[in-house]
């Protein structure tokens, strides 16, 4: 990290960025519908775990955003992260197939026990669902309800208060979000399709996404993501 980007960024934190967008109408509305559906049906992730992709990766440690799309929407799977899964819950497919491009990339790399990818975020991974909330057995339940406009602000301040950071974009939904990916020639984008089992060996498989990422930090004298 070089002396401009810190100076830059310092007094910018996640509490000024929700401050931001607490009081616009779009998120009034939006936080009074989710109090009310998980009321009434049963949502995912917990309520306390909804924002934890700001707890465990604050945006100054910030190196690397993943993007997905909305939390998994069984029991005992959400935990606030995308892709991440609470301890002790199988793996789903797509992080089963992330968990094989990352031996690719890396021989020695041991299948982790855990499908928790809270190590993940604690070294800057950023990994940020584009809808925060699910309704139990009902994927795209809360979508267009307030929570991409939200998202797309972290994406864009990201961005622009940013340098070197890498923006993971899988599949067709997360590319479109390089829209708000500002002063792209800062950045590094990687693209490819997304690690569902209907989509891998089309393009992520094999992509060595996660070499790319550690090859680059290095270059900008980061430290590595241990994945």
């Amino acid at each position: 990290m070089d002396k401009k980007e810190k100076n830059y960024k310092t007094e910018y934190n996640w509490i000024q960025l929700i401050n931001e967008q607490s009081n616009k109408k779009y998120f009034v509305d939006l936080i009074k519908f989710v109090k009310k559906e998980y009321k009434i049906f049963t949502c995912f992730p917990k309520m306390n775990n909804i924002f934890s992709f700001m707890k465990y990766c604050s945006f100054q440690k910030i190196k690397v955003v993943l993007l997905g799309q909305d939390p998994y929407h069984n029991y005992n799977q959400a935990d606030g992260l995308a892709f991440s899964v609470l301890n002790g819950t199988p793996f789903p497919p797509s992080l089963k197939n992330i968990f094989r491009e990352i031996k690719n990339c890396f021989k020695d790399y041991q299948l982790p026990k855990s499908g928790s990818l809270v190590n993940w975020a604690k070294q800057g991974v950023l990994l940020l669902n584009s809808i925060l909330t699910v309704r139990k057995g009902s994927p795209g339940s809360h979508k267009n309800l307030g929570w991409e406009i939200f998202t797309d602000q972290i994406i864009y301040n990201i961005s622009i208060r940013k340098k070197n950071i890498v923006f993971l974009l899988w599949g067709k939904y997360a590319k479109n979000k390089e829209n708000f990916i500002k002063n792209i020639k800062n950045h590094f984008v990687l693209k490819t399709t997304h690690p569902s089992p209907f989509s891998a060996n089309l393009g992520f498989i094999g992509c060595k996404h996660f070499l790319m990422v550690n090859e680059f930090l290095k270059e900008k004298k980061k430290s590595v993501i241990i994945w």
